[in-house]
């Protein structure tokens, strides 16, 4: 459980990081984060669970890049009073969260 929620904190403050670099992408704040970083999550969960565990932004190939693009995009539809992306923007972020996670995951193991 405490694993879970330092997942979405560390995963929170990440997403802050790429909105305050990065163009084409706005949180609304700390708690916008979290709940943004919960909303990527849940929709990740159900595209890995329809596709399969081969799709999975941890495979750090283009189908797992190109799904985290979508995942990001299609969250701000979802939670529209907290994200706000382009699609530059999902595509930055993609990029800018995968390099993140491949060198700080966000899991505790």
């Amino acid at each position: 459980m405490l694993g879970t929620v330092v997942r979405f904190v560390v995963s929170a403050l990440v997403l802050m990081l790429v909105a305050w670099v990065l163009p084409g992408i706005e949180v609304a704040g700390f708690m916008g984060a979290i709940i943004a970083a919960i909303v990527i999550a849940i929709l990740g969960y159900v595209i890995e669970l329809a596709l399969g565990d081969r799709i999975s932004p941890r495979s750090r190939g283009i189908v797992g890049f190109a799904v985290s693009v979508v995942v990001i995009y299609a969250a701000q539809y979802v939670i529209p009073a907290y994200l706000s992306v382009s699609l530059l923007g999902a595509i930055l972020s993609a990029f800018v969260i995968g390099l993140i996670d491949a060198f700080v995951p966000t899991e505790l193991r």
